[in-house]
């Protein structure tokens, strides 16, 4: 499977902001949500093979990747779901698919329960959940004073350590994801705005909602690397016991970042279970 399919970004004006996607193939779409700190590049091994039979479309969240990043606006996970709700309306899609990796997961359950009928299945990887984030490797981030004292060489730096604390094993692609999900932030408006999504980290949007995940019409598959630390597994049992049409998936000996570790498997899953 070839991993170097050339996408061109395309931008969509949602609220005032141009929100960037990649959007290919033919077909029932799939939308794919990326997490923190990553971007639409999080499926680049993911979307060849899934773009054969899906049209796949990939949006950086507002805030991340080449999305705009404006100042003084929410970007909080609800925030997110509603945007990607008006993208959806863009781009004239009644229904998709939604497969969602971190916090994107907490926006693919806030799609699936605020607007059900916009949602046909849903994939949530390693996703957050309940009360399982902000995960405590971010919290010193948060300490008053941190940004202002941190230069945008010695934040890159904490989060180029960061990026292989997520990994299980050593064949994992490292320096080609710090590439493509640090850079981004290396400069003083991206480190600016990651702070931005960071202070927007909020549990109490996945706890809201955790009453009507028991009543989610969806087919939902949970996928979760086994090793993973930054989403414990024990979250994975909790979401597939509250949503009633759910399966769990293992992505054995991966950790966080499964669609860099085992794209195949990933890959495999999610076409089959769609």
């Amino acid at each position: 499977m070839s991993t170097n399919t050339v996408v061109e970004t395309q931008y969509a004006k949602i609220e005032g902001h141009n929100i960037a996607y990649q959007d290919i193939g033919e077909g029932v779409p799939v939308f794919l949500l990326h997490g923190i700190p990553t971007n639409k590049f999080l499926w680049r091994n993911i979307i060849p093979s899934l773009s054969q039979t899906h049209r796949v479309i990939a949006p950086d969240l507002l805030n991340y990747g080449e999305s705009d990043m404006p100042t003084d606006v929410d970007v909080s996970i609800n925030a997110q779901c509603r945007i990607i709700l008006k993208l959806m309306d863009a781009l004239g899609i009644a229904r998709a698919h939604v497969v969602a990796h971190d916090i994107g997961g907490g926006v693919a359950q806030l799609m699936a329960v605020n607007a059900p009928e916009k949602v046909s299945k849903l994939v949530l990887i390693d996703s957050v959940c309940f009360d399982s984030w902000p995960i405590p490797e971010f919290e010193p981030m948060l300490e008053p004073g941190f940004e202002e004292s941190t230069s945008v060489e010695k934040f890159s730096g904490i989060l180029e350590d960061f990026i292989p604390n997520g990994v299980y094993g050593d064949k994992v692609p490292v320096k080609e994801m710090i590439d493509l999900y640090i850079t981004p932030w290396s400069n003083e408006k991206g480190k600016s705005a990651f702070f931005r999504n960071m202070r927007r980290l909020n549990k109490e949007y996945t706890q809201a909602i955790a009453g009507a995940l028991h009543n989610l019409p969806h087919e939902t598959l949970i996928l979760w690397g086994d090793k993973d630390k930054f989403q414990k597994p024990k979250y994975a049992p909790m979401l597939a016991d509250t949503i009633p049409d759910s399966s769990i998936k293992w992505i054995e000996g991966a950790a966080h970042w499964v669609t860099d570790e085992q794209p195949e498997a990933v890959s495999e899953s999610i076409v089959a279970f769609l």
